[in-house]
């Protein structure tokens, strides 16, 4: 598993999960800016998947087992503060991640430069919804907090060191945990309760295993390409 592949599939399912939200969005100004998000994110999957070899394949002709992200990105979008647990934790993660990759010399050093202006827009959009949701009616509250708990013990799987990434992911794992707890006091929500690392924790992405809403995602996602192969438009 190379760097390249790890990072680019994590964009890649991530865009595609968001862009489900189009049509079904709860107000106009969120299609357009979860569907940027979206689009930022295959930007970034586009890229670092050239980096492996031919992008198209690699997003619609592997298996399952040959993904590489991290099941935190492939869950299913839920209600939208579902949504928004999801993008706080992944944002959080990956503009930490990008910012350590942008002052690097490596091959993802030109592409994080660029990213970590979008990732930090991604993050303060999951922010500011975090803290609308959390800290507005009671449902609201409990809808954010139940996304929380939820997605909670698939969050250690991003901080397992990924082959070509050099940096310190102790260090990466305790600004995300800083980062995410200051959010959630802001927003009146409590950080979950359970392991996220661990014999009870979820993860194993990174090496191709998958959770079912993966399956049925990627069969949608792929089902074009393949019905009709070598097609051009």
């Amino acid at each position: 598993m190379t760097a390249a592949l790890a990072l680019g599939d994590d964009a890649l399912v991530l865009s595609h999960r968001l862009g489900e939200w189009a049509g079904h969005a709860p107000v106009l100004e969120e299609e357009v800016a979860l569907a940027n998000i979206a689009l930022d994110l295959l930007g970034q999957a586009r890229v670092l998947l050239s980096l492996e070899g031919d992008e198209d394949e690699l997003a619609f002709l592997r298996e399952e087992r040959a993904f590489r992200n991290v099941q935190l990105v492939e869950q299913e979008n839920g209600d939208f503060a579902h949504t928004i647990a999801r993008q706080l934790f992944f944002s959080t993660y990956q503009h930490l991640l990008y910012d350590r990759l942008a002052t690097g010399s490596g091959p993802l050093a030109p592409l994080s430069a660029k990213a970590v202006k979008e990732v930090a827009y991604h993050q303060e959009h999951a922010e500011q919804w975090t803290l609308r949701l959390g800290d507005g009616t009671a449902e609201s509250h409990q809808r954010m907090q139940r996304g929380l708990d939820t997605l909670w013990r698939f969050t250690g799987e991003m901080f397992q060191p990924v082959e070509g990434v050099d940096l310190d992911w102790d260090a990466l794992e305790d600004s995300w945990s800083q980062s995410v707890t200051a959010q959630l006091k802001r927003a009146t929500l409590s950080v979950p309760a359970g392991a996220r690392s661990g014999a009870w924790s979820a993860g194993a992405g990174r090496q191709g295993l998958h959770t079912e809403p993966f399956g049925r995602m990627l069969a949608e996602m792929q089902h074009l390409h393949r019905s009709h192969p070598g097609a051009t438009w």
